[in-house]
């Protein structure tokens, strides 16, 4: 954002605190850079949780973003994101194609990719949430990109506190608390927990939701770690997963990011 984007959005600061009927402001805007946080006056391992929407592709270094971000975030807070990945690594000069970066694609990361940064950095695995192919329609752009597929993918990635314990395989009830979930909540795109229903759950993520800030939202039983046996799921190629949808006849949801969004 420019000093003129902060200002405006400053001006309207009242506005929107009386219009949703808040007593005083629950937001801020600060400028400064995604790869220093902390630098922007972001404190340290104080936030809940981060969002972002096809934002992170438009940086040249990723890894500082998520380190960033790691730095902010308390332990067991989470970073959900979207953003425009690729089924391979680009060549450099594509990569230098301003019109393609401007446009969110020639900045996607290899999916596989995110995984590795992920793993670097200290975060959880990265969970699929949702994922979408991008379509790339003008001839220009196809001449410089060749076969290369994209797509928007939403992923949740934790920061688990560094003393967290692992758990085996259990049964898990959401307790239908977290507003705008009151019937279910959707963990990642494998996984969908119905309130007041048990779930049986991997180890992995009986783990991940007991260190995660949402730990108060479930009920966890211990006594069904012998009886629940789930298979735990590696890094997901988003690109499979679309495929897979294809082939069963399932509806596809629009990308939140790419070209054609408008948010790039």
């Amino acid at each position: 954002m420019t000093t003129e984007q902060v200002a405006v959005a400053n001006q309207y600061i009242n506005h929107h605190t009386e219009l949703f009927g808040y007593s005083s402001p629950n937001v801020s805007f600060v400028q400064g850079y995604i790869e220093d946080l902390v630098g922007a006056g972001l404190q340290e391992k104080y936030f809940d949780i981060i969002v972002s929407n096809c934002v992170v592709n438009l940086t040249p270094d990723k890894r500082a973003v998520l380190a960033e971000i790691f730095k902010v975030l308390k332990p067991g807070g989470e970073l959900y994101f979207s953003d425009v990945y690729c089924d391979r690594e680009l060549e450099e000069e594509v990569r230098k194609d301003k019109v393609l970066w401007g446009e969110c694609i020639s900045g996607a990361l290899c999916w596989n990719t995110l995984h590795q940064l992920a793993k670097e950095v200290g975060f959880s695995k990265p969970y699929l949430v949702t994922c979408s192919p991008i379509g790339i329609d003008r001839e220009d752009f196809k001449r410089v990109l060749g076969d290369a597929q994209f797509c928007s993918a939403t992923y949740r990635l934790f920061k688990l506190p560094v003393d967290y314990k692992k758990y085996g395989g259990g049964k898990v009830i959401y307790n239908g608390q977290l507003p705008g979930h009151e019937e279910e909540f959707q963990v990642d795109h494998l996984t969908c927990l119905r309130a007041e229903n048990p779930t049986c759950l991997s180890g992995e993520l009986v783990t991940l939701l007991r260190a995660s800030r949402l730990a108060e939202e479930f009920e966890f039983d211990p006594s069904a770690e012998t009886v629940c046996c789930v298979k735990v799921t590696e890094g997901e190629n988003p690109f499979d997963v679309i495929q897979q949808k294809r082939e069963k006849g399932e509806k596809i949801e629009s990308a939140c990011c790419g070209p054609k969004t408008g948010c790039c």
